[in-house]
C-alpha cells in the first residue's frame, strides 16, 4: 500500500471522523489485499478496545473488532441450541488459521460480499447492526438488511460499525446449516440455515448464493412443497465463476428441503 501517508489510532468516537483520504483499518484482511489507490490514511480501529463478545439482558453483543476465531471458539451456554452454527459459519470462509485470527467480524460484514460468512451467520439468528454516524449520530438496522449487493451496502461514508446484538430467542432456537462450493476449497457458492425458535417460528435464509441475504420466516415449519416453492422463487440468484445462477437455485432447494427435514425431528 505505496499511497498511505499516515495512521492514527482511535480512542474516542471523535477521533472515528475521517479526514479526506482516510479509510477505517479492523483486521486489515481486505484492505491489504488489493491496492487501495484512493486511499492516503488509516484509522485503527484496535485502539478503541471493544470487548469481543458481551453477554447482554437481551441476548449476546459481539464487538465489531472481535476476530473470527474468536466467535468460532463459542461453546454452548445454559439454555443455548444454537451454539454449532458460530464454528459452521466461520467455516464458510475460504481463509487460513492466520486469516481467522486476523478478520474482524464488522469488517467482514462491512464489506458485504456474498459469500461474507459473517453475513450468514447474523442473518440466521436474526442479528442487527448498531451503526456509529460521522455526525455523533447512531442507528441500528437488521444486518441481513446492510448488504446491497456483492461488495455494496447501505452503509454511508464515515458510518462505522460498532457491534452486532443476537437476539436471546435465537440462540435459544435449534439450527441446521449447509454449504456447497464447486472445489473442495474455494469460496462457498450458497450457504444455506434454518432456525426453529421455542415458539415453532421458523427462518431459513439464502447467502452466498444470492447477492444479498434472502430471509423466509414461517409461523411454523412449512412443507417442503411450500418451502422449495419460496426458494426457486426468491430474487438475487446470479452467476460467476462459482456457479451459474440456475445451479445456484436448485442446489439451495435441495439443500433447504435437507435443513427443514433436520429441524423437523426436533420438533
Amino acid at each position: 500500500m505505496n499511497t498511505i501517508e499516515s495512521w492514527r489510532s482511535a480512542r474516542t468516537r471523535q477521533d472515528l471522523v475521517l479526514a479526506p483520504g482516510e479509510a477505517v483499518l479492523g483486521g486489515g484482511t481486505w484492505l491489504y489485499s488489493e491496492p487501495q489507490v484512493g486511499t492516503s490514511g488509516l484509522v485503527d480501529l484496535a485502539t478503541m478496545r471493544w470487548p469481543s463478545i458481551e453477554d447482554t439482558p437481551t441476548g449476546l453483543r459481539v464487538g465489531a473488532t472481535c476476530t473470527v476465531a474468536e466467535l468460532a471458539r463459542i461453546r454452548r451456554r445454559e439454555g443455548w441450541a444454537a451454539h454449532p452454527i458460530f464454528f459452521q459459519a466461520a467455516s464458510a470462509l475460504l481463509a487460513s488459521f492466520k486469516i481467522w485470527n486476523m478478520m474482524t467480524v464488522g469488517g467482514n460484514i462491512c464489506r458485504s460480499y456474498a459469500a461474507a460468512a459473517m453475513v450468514s451467520l447474523a442473518a440466521a439468528l436474526d442479528a442487527t447492526a448498531l451503526i456509529w454516524t460521522a455526525d455523533g449520530g447512531e442507528y441500528t438496522l437488521p444486518v441481513a438488511d446492510i448488504p446491497t449487493g456483492n461488495g455494496t451496502n447501505r452503509l454511508a461514508h464515515g458510518d462505522v460499525l460498532r457491534c452486532i446484538d443476537i437476539p436471546a430467542h435465537a440462540l435459544r432456537a435449534r439450527t441446521a446449516f449447509r454449504k456447497t462450493a464447486l472445489v473442495e476449497i474455494g469460496r462457498s457458492a450458497a450457504v444455506l440455515t434454518g432456525r426453529l425458535d421455542e415458539s415453532g417460528r421458523a427462518v431459513f435464509t439464502i447467502t452466498a448464493a444470492t447477492l444479498r441475504p434472502v430471509v423466509l420466516r414461517y409461523d411454523a415449519l412449512p412443507s417442503s412443497v411450500r418451502l422449495r416453492e419460496d426458494v426457486l422463487e426468491a430474487d438475487g440468484y446470479y452467476t460467476d465463476p462459482m456457479g451459474t445462477a440456475d445451479w445456484r437455485r436448485a442446489v439451495s432447494a435441495v439443500l433447504l428441503e435437507e435443513i427443514l427435514e433436520e429441524l423437523r425431528a426436533w420438533s
